[in-house]
């Protein structure tokens, strides 16, 4: 299991031998401070940070590996573990191991990857969903999109920020992959973590009147910004007569509103939103127009268009990590690791089918 050290870091039990030493060597041999290997070097950018072992004063026969805890900078983390590659069980494995293995995914060869477990922040309840490793197993060829899918859905929409920026990271595990022969992977997994919550931003809408109101919460005056879960709020203010919707943010800190009201008297209620990156480069520029029809309590449909369905050029514009773990069964190789390779590249499809449907 793991567990929170006080000073922010995670540890991880030992397993018994020959798993746990073998886990132990592997972290120790990659953070070695005196490794010139460029490969090892490198593949240090896609673990957790390793800080040793360490035992408890009153079991000091318990070792635990001290690892960075990947999630400690999210608010509302949303975190999934996915065992990747064709096979789950090592060169070594008995074959009543290999039976075990293969039965529990019959799948895992042709699909390269298992959904172990996920924990997903739904933003309109403030609340979590989980699934386990049957809800992975459950998942066929056909299914296996929208088993993968429903880990970027926040209850709201779906989190293609999230989803480009993941695929990102994989793509830069798997050149490191295709360019090593010298370890191979077995029942290793890539460990997911995105934040779930979002920011409030706020959007003049202009001077116009809306035939349906949403409901203020008593307190909140003009000009103020409503952080609620991710719906929007219409807000009338009459000491300036303007209407503000405050929009939950799901989009993340890169991105920020930029309003254009227009005057009554030149537009007759029709206003312009306009989203922009603030990445260098802005690589991404929308305009939605939306008429004061469209307004009239059917507000919450066009701000959806623009700040759900985010382009799949936006790679890095959620705070997303994507780290390998569990290293039990890590081995010496001279050749490429096609089997993790394999995973990977269908793991990358499919998310890329996510984005792309």
């Amino acid at each position: 299991g793991i567990l929170q050290h006080p000073d922010g870091t995670v540890l991880k039990q030992l397993q018994p031998p020959p798993r746990g030493p073998r886990e132990q060597e592997f972290y120790s041999k990659v953070y070695d401070s005196g490794c010139c290997d460029s490969v090892l070097l490198e593949l240090r950018e896609y673990l957790p940070k390793y800080f040793g072992v360490w035992s408890p004063p009153a079991a000091p026969n318990d070792t635990y590996l001290k690892l960075e805890d990947v999630t400690r900078k999210f608010k509302k983390p949303c975190i999934m573990d996915v065992k990747i590659g064709q096979k789950s069980y090592d060169p070594y494995a008995s074959a009543e191991k290999i039976q075990q293995q293969v039965s529990k995914y019959p799948l895992m060869e042709e699909i390269g990857f298992l959904v172990l477990g996920m924990r997903v922040y739904h933003v309109c309840t403030d609340s979590y969903e989980t699934q386990n490793q049957h809800y992975g197993r459950s998942l066929t060829k056909e299914t296996v999109k929208d088993g993968v899918s429903k880990f970027f859905h926040n209850g709201y929409c779906l989190r293609k920020d999230a989803v480009a920026a993941s695929i990102q990271k994989i793509e830069k595990i798997l050149e490191w992959f295709e360019g090593q022969e010298q370890l191979n992977f077995y029942a290793s997994s890539l460990l997911f973590v995105y934040e779930g919550s979002c920011q409030a931003t706020t959007v003049r809408l202009g001077e116009v009147t809306l035939a349906e109101k949403r409901v203020m919460p008593r307190g909140l005056l003009g000009g103020d910004i409503l952080e609620y879960n991710n719906n929007i709020h219409v807000i009338n203010s009459t000491e300036n007569g303007k209407i503000e919707a405050s929009v939950s943010k799901g989009l993340s800190k890169f991105y920020a509103l930029h309003k254009k009201a227009y005057s009554k008297r030149h537009h007759h209620g029709q206003l312009s939103l306009k989203v922009e990156s603030l990445e260098q480069g802005n690589v991404w520029k929308s305009s939605t127009c939306i008429t004061q029809e469209h307004l009239n309590g059917n507000v919450l449909p066009q701000l959806e268009k623009v700040f759900c369905h985010v382009p799949a050029e936006i790679k890095e514009s959620a705070n997303v990590e994507v780290r390998m773990i569990d290293f039990a069964h890590v081995f010496p190789s001279d050749t490429r690791d096609e089997g993790y390779i394999y995973g990977l590249k269908n793991l990358i499809t499919v998310l890329q089918n996510i984005l792309d449907n």
